[in-house]
């Protein structure tokens, strides 16, 4: 037998075992939709797929990361440890109470209470309110987002941040490698921290010369700002121009619309205790969190009751996505879901298409346009079954990118915060998300779907069914994707 002819059989040979090991590896802990995507490269391309696995196939953390949050999971429940379930005056329905009960569960964080100080829209409004918050630091400010850049649009935040150093307030910074790196003016955005003296540090870094390597699917997504421990910021906006430092987007109108809020109250302890990990995570400094405030006698108005919902590869238990699951079957009038990604999997395509079938007026709001090919596809694959189950689909007008990311069920219970209803954001991001009740937060949101309502045009099935076929062959190649993990 000649060389070649031996290297082939060897070949033929060593990719048929490792095609068995794989049909009984893959699907261990994993969903049958990833685990049929992952299958399906594997088995098809086995050259790609099996390093592709290897590399990214887990959806966990591992080693020195796995332990630190571990040990992080711990601190945040001896945190609230000495905190009751729910606050006395909040007095949820026995099926939220279950709801919260699991969140605690999964996540240690009991439910709180919390003032609803603002609401911001526009990046604009955002950044100067969270400037006003850090001119009034006097201890120290906690900054952590997925995206930064220092530019014109958010040089009023960052100039305050520098105002802030130079007054004695402690700075800290966290942002995520990735996110940020590709915008315009990143190294002369690390000089600029640097030499005002904000203490910053990459989240999730890849630096191999450094010795510094992470899995370049996980990251961190949260989006969230604390200041002196008492006020928080919490949302969709990144801290970037609305048009993101792009000049095309600025010439066709093409910018983000995002949702975040302002608050004060016991809620802001647990912001405080969220970024306390991730801060020790990458820099092995530990800080000290404050007790927390005294629970708010009575809710209502501006008082709401909250609980913080961090998820992340950290978190196995996928607290994220539970939450959603569980609300989505508790609704029983009306489900409202805004999401600039919408790729559910099984379970939450199952609970939305289920409620729709219960009778629940269910509205989903999307944007026209996506401005992520692979992920907007896969959104769309899902519109035929979601309009033949009667939910409606609302498309607000291109070119902005609907970037809000939040829900409210039966005008009583909502969710807002940095996570999308996708596979990335449930399993392979870092998010924080908000339950809320019992005061303005929920209207809010509600009047928020009045504002989009407004605005967007409703996709029937009928217009739907009318797509041509390679449009769908797309859709569905591009939803297979979605699901590789």
């Amino acid at each position: 037998m000649e060389w070649h002819e031996t290297l082939t059989v060897v070949y033929l040979v060593a990719t048929l075992t490792l095609r068995i090991i794989a049909l009984g590896v893959v699907p261990e802990g994993r969903r049958p939709s990833s685990s049929m995507s992952w299958l399906m490269l594997i088995l098809l391309v086995p050259e790609i797929g099996f390093p592709l696995y290897l590399l990214i196939g887990s959806p966990y953390v591992r080693g020195r990361r796995k332990l630190i949050q571990h040990g992080a999971n711990e601190v945040i429940a001896a945190h609230s440890q000495g905190l009751p379930l729910v606050p006395s005056a909040a007095g949820p329905s026995p099926a939220l109470h279950s709801l919260i009960a699991m969140n605690h569960r999964l996540t240690g964080l009991p439910c709180v209470s919390g003032q609803h100080l603002g609401t911001y829209d526009t990046a604009e409004g955002l950044y100067q309110a969270m400037a006003a918050a850090v001119d009034q630091a006097e201890d120290f400010c906690h900054v952590e987002y997925y995206i930064m850049a220092w530019d014109d649009a958010t040089d009023v935040f960052f100039a305050s941040l520098v105002a802030a150093v130079e007054r004695g307030v402690k700075v800290r910074l966290l942002l995520d490698h990735l996110g940020s790196r590709a915008y315009p003016g990143w190294k002369q955005f690390q000089k600029r921290m640097t030499a005002a003296g904000i203490d910053w540090h990459l989240m999730m870094p890849l630096l191999p010369l450094r010795g510094r390597w992470r899995r370049p699917d996980l990251r961190n997504h949260r989006k969230m700002l604390i200041i002196d421990g008492k006020v928080g910021f919490i949302g969709s906006h990144n801290v970037i121009d609305p048009f993101y430092g792009s000049q095309k987007n600025v010439r066709i109108g093409r910018e983000w619309l995002d949702l975040s809020i302002k608050l004060d109250g016991q809620v802001v302890n647990q912001l405080e205790a969220v970024f306390a990990t991730d801060w020790f995570t990458e820099t092995g400094e530990r800080l000290d969190v404050p007790e927390p405030v005294s629970e708010k006698e009575m809710l209502g108005g501006i008082d709401n009751a909250l609980q913080l919902v961090p998820s992340g590869p950290g978190f196995p238990t996928e607290p994220n996505r539970n939450q959603f699951v569980q609300l989505m079957h508790q609704a029983t009038r009306t489900l409202t879901v805004t999401s600039p990604y919408f790729v559910p999997d099984e379970s939450l395509l199952t609970a939305i298409i289920g409620a729709a079938y219960r009778g629940v007026e269910v509205e989903l709001f999307v944007g026209e346009q996506a401005d992520q090919f692979l992920v907007g596809h896969a959104q769309r694959s899902y519109y035929t079954a979601l309009l033949e189950a009667g939910v409606k689909i609302m498309l607000y007008p291109a070119p902005t990118v609907l970037h809000a990311k939040y829900c409210t069920i039966d005008g009583a219970v909502g969710v807002l915060g940095s996570s999308n209803m996708d596979f990335r954001s449930f399993a392979l991001n870092y998010e924080t998300m908000l339950l809320t009740f019992g005061g303005d937060l929920t209207q809010m949101l509600l009047d928020n779907d009045a504002a989009y309502r407004g605005v967007s045009r409703e996709l029937t099935l009928a217009e739907w069914a009318g797509q041509p076929w390679y449009s769908r062959y797309v859709n569905n190649v591009c939803r297979l994707t979605s699901a590789v993990m």
